[in-house]
């Protein structure tokens, strides 16, 4: 076994027929992929990777795996599942791009489903192929469409890919908001007959870990309302999307580049080509400030999903607001981040007196925690009014009556006051 040195696990052990696989250039590539983005710009310490979260999660999934073989006396766990989940695991994010989710929010394919071109590089294919895996026994874990019993492991409510990066983020941010109780969770974890998809067997959590499934579930509440949904990194983040959407609409940028790049790289070629400004203000922190913030429990129930899920819809309506407010295309940015799934719970719970719960008692609460880590904003880039009642009625209609406001060139802000 070869030893890496980790801040967060200490001693990550590699299996050395595995040295291969994580020694080609697509895995590699990680090391100059941060993990979280333009959040360094408030979180000095967030500078960690892609690269170290793979060996993290790659670790927990042993961890997971050595578990499950000891309860169910060494059954639990096939020859074939075991191998396959630790390489998911570790390359579970093999296509994602720089900048983390950014680019999927600005409208480019999810990184899950890059994947696949990435499993497919020469050197890869071949170093997976020397240890007995082959590429496309790997997509569906990556992709969460396995039924195998152990899927959940690698893409689930409770997977090792969340322990670890809720963990690591929270620590390399300096935020005590991401603190879960993994040994719990990991020694809770069990295979349990009906649990998988067709009543087959898969993977449950006993009720014993019920408290650190609480734990998880807030710490990342915590870790969204204050590190991913910070207003500042959510600002950078819209500046950003507008900056690529920008390039890739003038024909500067090619979205399958951007699939392939790193950060330092990516940010480098932006600002030789960058014609809006945007870049050069990211360099030198000069972030677009809030106009208009409200928290989404202060908005009526059941917003809708444009802002979010609509990034063309998005960009005209952004232009429309700022020419309105005075403002040039590109100085006026809408922000409503949202993830209904973000305390989903779709892990069987295992009863005391062995009887299989698929619905765990923690549904009421996920969709308050998601509501409430969500706020409405309008960035701006040079001092404007913006109603924010105007903004509220708007983003409270759906796309196509917003769509059917800008074809016919009625306003989107009200005269009347904020």
């Amino acid at each position: 076994m070869e030893v890496v040195r980790d801040p967060l696990w200490s001693n990550i052990r590699v299996e050395p027929e595995l040295l291969a696989v994580i020694d080609t250039a697509v895995v590699q590539r990680l090391r100059y992929v941060r993990q979280l983005g333009h959040a360094f710009l408030v979180y000095p310490g967030a500078t960690h990777t892609r690269f170290e979260h793979a060996l993290g999660t790659y670790h927990l999934a042993q961890r997971a795996l050595a578990h499950l073989g000891e309860v169910a006396g060494g059954t639990a766990v096939s020859p074939d599942d075991g191998p396959l989940v630790r390489v998911a695991a570790l390359l579970h994010d093999i296509g994602h791009y720089p900048f983390s989710h950014a680019l999927e929010e600005a409208g480019l394919p999810r990184h899950e489903a890059l994947a696949e071109r990435r499993l497919a590089d020469p050197a890869l294919a071949a170093a997976l192929e020397r240890v007995g895996i082959r590429p496309e026994r790997l997509l569906p874990l990556i992709r969460g469409t396995s039924d195998a019993p152990l899927a959940g492991l690698v893409s689930g409510s409770v997977d090792v890919d969340k322990l670890d990066y809720l963990s690591r983020d929270a620590m390399m941010c300096g935020v005590p908001y991401g603190v879960i109780d993994v040994e719990r969770l990991l020694a809770s974890l069990t295979l349990a007959d009906g649990a998988g998809p067709g009543g087959r067997p898969g993977l449950a959590l006993h009720e014993k870990g019920l408290a650190a499934l609480e734990s998880l579930l807030f710490a990342k509440y915590q870790m969204y309302r204050n590190v991913y949904w910070h207003h500042a990194v959510r600002s950078a983040t819209a500046m950003f999307k507008r900056l690529v959407r920008t390039a890739i609409a003038a024909g500067s940028l090619r979205a399958d580049e951007v699939a392939i790049a790193t950060d330092d790289g990516f940010s480098h070629d932006l600002q030789g080509t960058d014609a809006t400004g945007l870049a050069a203000a990211l360099r030198a922190r000069r972030l677009a400030k809030r106009a208009v913030e409200v928290p989404a429990h202060d908005l009526p129930p059941d917003p809708a999903a444009w802002p979010a899920a609509d990034p063309d819809l998005l960009a005209r309506v952004e232009d429309r607001l700022a020419r309105e407010a005075g403002l040039q295309p590109g100085e006026l940015l809408l922000d409503f981040p949202a993830k209904p799934d973000l305390l989903q719970v779709d892990l069987p719970l295992v009863q005391r007196d062995g009887r299989l719960r698929r619905d765990p008692p923690l549904h009421g609460v996920a969709a308050e925690l998601h509501r409430a880590a969500r706020h409405l904003r309008v960035f701006v880039l040079r001092p404007a009014v913006i109603p924010a009642r105007a903004v509220v009625e708007l983003v409270m209609q759906p796309a196509d009556a917003v769509a059917a406001r800008l074809a016919d060139g009625r306003p989107l802000l009200s005269r009347g006051g904020p």
